[in-house]
Formats: C-alpha cells, sequence, structure tokens
C-alpha cells in the first residue's frame, strides 16, 4: 500500500507543481511541525502545497523524506491516514501533506494523533472549508497553526500577468510613501509598455483566482467560478453540517443570490426572511455565517471604541470582485467592485469596520473614504489619519491614494 501512494505522490508532485510561488511560501510565516491551510475553492491551495514539499528537498520529486497524500483519493479508501503516516516515518519521511483534509471523516483525531505520536514528522493539511476545520480544531488548538491562504492579490496577479517582480508593503508604507511607491511600480510597467489602470481593471474581471490562466477565458472562467460557489455551497456545506437538508441548501443558496443581487446593504433581516421565505431571523444569521467562513460573502460591523464584538452585521459584501462580475456576468456596479477589493485585500491582516465618517476604520485608527477619480474629502475633512483611496488615478497626493495600490499588500 505504501509503496503505491508514495508512486502516487511522486506523480502529483511532477504534474501540479507549477513555477510561480505565492506569498505564502515567500514570506517568512511561522514555523510550526503542524500546520493547516485554509482557504476557498480554487485559489492555489494544493499548488502551495506541492511547491511546499518541493522546497524541502530542493525540487527532487523522488526524495524520500516527502509525501503528498490527496486525502478522497480511492487508492485510500481502505487506508488511515494514521496508518500511512507510520509506514511513512519508518521509511525515513520527515514531511507530509494531507490535501483536501475534510474530505477525510474523522480528520481531526487522526492529525492530532499523528501528531503525538511522530513527533519527528511535519504535517501540513489544507482544507477548502473553514467551517469544518474551525469546527475540528478543538483536538488540536494547541497543535496546529491555522493559516487562512487568499486569492491572488494584484501584486500576485501583476506578476504572473506580466512577468514581473514586485515588492509588497505594509499599509503604514502605503499611506505614507504611496507616491514613491506608485511611481516606481508604474516605472515597471512602462518598461512592458503597461498601463496600471486597465490591469487593475482585468484583475476585478479575473485576477483573484490564479486557475483563470489555465482557462483563459473570460465567460469560461466566470462560469467555472460560479459553479464552484455552487459546489461549495451544495457539496461543502452539506458534508460539513450533516443536519442542512437539500431543502436548507436550496433556501442557502437563494440567500446568496439575493444578496448578490443587492451588496452592499445593511440587512433587514426580518424583510429578508419574507424574501427567501424563512420563519425564523435566527437561521437567517446561521445562513450568512456558513457564506461568510466559506468565504461567499463579507459582514463587516460598526466600529465601536468601547465595544469590539458587534453582535449586529451592519454590512454585507461579496468576498471579492471576481464573485461579483461572475454572478452579474460582468456588470457589477463600480462602487461595490471597488469596496469589495478594498475589503479583501485588507482583512488578510488588519481589521476593518464601518466608519461613522467615511467608510470604513482600519484597526480603529486610520478612515477610509472609497471613490472614483472625482472623490473628495468631504465626508473626512475634519478627521484625524483620514484618507481617500481613488479609483482610476495612476497616482496621488497627500491623503489621496491610488486604490489600485491596496493591491500590494500581500
Amino acid at each position: 500500500m505504501i509503496d503505491d501512494i508514495i508512486k502516487l505522490s511522486q506523480h502529483f508532485l511532477t504534474i501540479k507543481n507549477r513555477p510561480y510561488q505565492r506569498y505564502f511560501l515567500t514570506s517568512d510565516f511561522k514555523k510550526h511541525r503542524c500546520l493547516l491551510l485554509l482557504g476557498q475553492r480554487g485559489i492555489g491551495k494544493t499548488t502551495t502545497l506541492i511547491q511546499y514539499l518541493l522546497k524541502q528537498s530542493d525540487g527532487d520529486v523522488l526524495d524520500p523524506r516527502i509525501l503528498y497524500i490527496q486525502t478522497d483519493h480511492f487508492l485510500l479508501r481502505d487506508a488511515s491516514l494514521y496508518d500511512i503516516a507510520e509506514q511513512f516515518q519508518i521509511l525515513g519521511g520527515e514531511y507530509i501533506v494531507f490535501d483536501e483534509i475534510h474530505k477525510y471523516s474523522n480528520w481531526s483525531q487522526e492529525l492530532k494523533s499523528i501528531y503525538d505520536t511522530f513527533p519527528k514528522l511535519n504535517i501540513l493539511a489544507s482544507g477548502s472549508s473553514a467551517l469544518e476545520v474551525h469546527k475540528g480544531t478543538h483536538d488540536l488548538s494547541r497543535r496546529a497553526l491555522v493559516y487562512h491562504l487568499s486569492g491572488l492579490s494584484f501584486r500576485e496577479f501583476l506578476e504572473l500577468k506580466c512577468d514581473l517582480s514586485l515588492a509588497h508593503y505594509s499599509l503604514n508604507d502605503i499611506i505614507n510613501n504611496h507616491e514613491k511607491i506608485a511611481n516606481a511600480i508604474i516605472s515597471q510597467l512602462a518598461d512592458k509598455k503597461l498601463n496600471v489602470i486597465p490591469l487593475f481593471r482585468n484583475y476585478f474581471n479575473y485576477g483573484f483566482y490564479p486557475y483563470f490562466f489555465e482557462i483563459n477565458d473570460v465567460n469560461s472562467f466566470w462560469l467555472t467560478l460560479e459553479q464552484n460557489i455552487h459546489v461549495t455551497i451544495e457539496s461543502d456545506l452539506a458534508t460539513i453540517y450533516p443536519q442542512l437538508t437539500g431543502h436548507s441548501i436550496k433556501k442557502i443558496i437563494q440567500l446568496l443570490s439575493f444578496i448578490a443581487g443587492s451588496v452592499p446593504f445593511i440587512p433587514n433581516w426580518n424583510k429578508i426572511k419574507e424574501i427567501v421565505n424563512v420563519a425564523d431571523p435566527r437561521t437567517l444569521k446561521s445562513y450568512c455565517k456558513y457564506l461568510e467562513d466559506a468565504c461567499l460573502i463579507q459582514i463587516i460591523n460598526k466600529y465601536s471604541s468601547n465595544m469590539r464584538n458587534n453582535i449586529t452585521s451592519e454590512k454585507i459584501y461579496l468576498n471579492n470582485p471576481n464573485q461579483i462580475q461572475a454572478l452579474s456576468t460582468g456588470n457589477g456596479n463600480k462602487g461595490n467592485l471597488r469596496e469589495t477589493f478594498f475589503l479583501n485585500m485588507l482583512t488578510l491582516s488588519y481589521q476593518i469596520d464601518l466608519a461613522a465618517n467615511g467608510d470604513f476604520i482600519i484597526d480603529g485608527k486610520y478612515t477610509f473614504e472609497i471613490g472614483g477619480r472625482n472623490k473628495k474629502n468631504t465626508q473626512i475633512n475634519n478627521i484625524k489619519n483620514a484618507y481617500l483611496a481613488n479609483d482610476d488615478i495612476e497616482t496621488g497626493i497627500r491623503n489621496k491614494i491610488p486604490l489600485w495600490l491596496f493591491g500590494f499588500l500581500y
């Protein structure tokens, strides 16, 4: 059995490797012997896992120290993850990857046992849905580091599409040095006769999911993304929450469809429950939480300096601009696309809330107003640490920052 699994691993290591490395591997992420890599479908988790293993072996797919396991493969139907790990470490294995771990029953307990029994084995596992991994982490809370992988940033998109090497920056870097940074990036693009604004429009349409570069057709990409959204709800949620019936799944799809046609909006639960035909507002809120954890929507609360844990959600967005364009067949509202992009880029590393004046407040300190090239300071004129994030401009001045530059945060 282990010989067949090793051969299968070598096959996947060969065919699924890609030259471009995501921020997860190029950044100095916290080292840990057991790491859970979470994220939505299609953002490149499998490629990242493959690259992680090959990084340990200097690119040698035959290195006996590394093993890649696709947990839903038919070869594993009669084997346990624990048994595989035991045989692998006996043969000198050091790094083992379990891809799509949420598809394997009792995964949390088996990872816990592997971690406790084989102290020299380094474990990396991925899950398409944060929901089940979150549900199972109680067994791994003192053992596993949970890391959330996001889709391509605008910086990564440019690197992949334009064959460039570009630096990333902190929010403080962008706020304090945006004119210098933007001009340097524009200069790099100009060397290839490229303009940042059309590329930013392309990013809104298809730049968040790296699998676009294999499809290479916008309409086909939107169709595939829409299908992935349905699979996330109909398959992942149904597996993770067996109490959800077919009727419940249909209601969740209906709720997402309503949200997609209305975002961004302040939810009126009594009104929504009539539209979706769900009797209890608490059920709707549970459905929204499922959609948020599955990276299909973002729920943003109103900022309060005295209470960080607001119970009432204030505004709902889709997760990223590509979802907006896919569900609207390329007719997404510009204001919605801009705000969704800004949220999506910052939520990986920063706390974002709705501001009393302006659109968003970041880490309780920086206020931002999002808009087009002609957006003025009117709403944030007398606020300390307040900035404009303007679309359709290449460079900014003083507190007016190009919106596209926030795509360089990772």
